[in-house]
């Protein structure tokens, strides 16, 4: 069951120019790094990066998501909801949405990625253009039931190509700074 009960205006998300206070330095460098957190991640945990799938299907998509891509309220889409894991922990929740309209006929088979991730295909398929980045302090009412916690900070992008449009939000859980400040080079 994918994690989206939490109310409308639960999340208020900014870009890095309307954010106040502004997050730590390097927290501030992970949320709006414009690169491929997979390959981040995978260069943090030294190549012992994987994904783990949550839930994939078709699915009402929350307000907020409808809003970004245009779509009517309560549209629906496909839903991919992942951990983007660092030697096994839960290093990164994300979820990814695009509209059912988009996707017929696109060519990009979201239902066929399995553990492989999204980001790096995005990321590899040049057609592909990334909208600002905003984050949020993501409600914990829309993560998995063992992450709830408040104040994690979420970050997400649109990345267009044509009329297909994928929103990837991606929340960084407690698991990732520990990594982070453990890491020797802590970048």
């Amino acid at each position: 069951m994918p994690h989206s009960t939490a109310p409308p205006d639960a999340c208020q998300w900014l870009t890095q120019s309307l954010l106040r206070p502004l997050p730590a330095p390097l927290a501030l460098n992970w949320l709006f790094d414009k690169g491929s957190l997979t390959r981040r991640l995978t260069w943090l945990s030294n190549d012992g990066f994987s994904v783990t799938p949550l839930f994939e299907g078709w699915q009402p998509l929350r307000e907020d998501e409808c809003v970004v891509l245009g779509l009517a309220p309560a549209s629906i889409g496909w839903v991919r909801e992942v951990y983007l894991r660092g030697h096994g922990q839960p290093w990164v929740f994300a979820r990814s949405v695009a509209a059912r309209s988009a996707l017929q006929g696109d060519g990009l088979h979201m239902d066929e990625l399995g553990s492989r991730s999204l980001g790096e295909l995005l990321f590899c398929d040049h057609a592909f253009t990334r909208q600002a980045i905003e984050v949020c302090h993501y409600p914990r009412q829309w993560l998995p039931t063992a992450d709830q916690a408040d104040g994690l900070w979420g970050r997400r992008s649109r990345f267009d190509r044509g009329p297909l449009s994928v929103l990837v939000a991606e929340i960084f859980l407690p698991s990732f700074w520990h990594a982070l400040h453990d890491h020797p080079e802590n970048c």
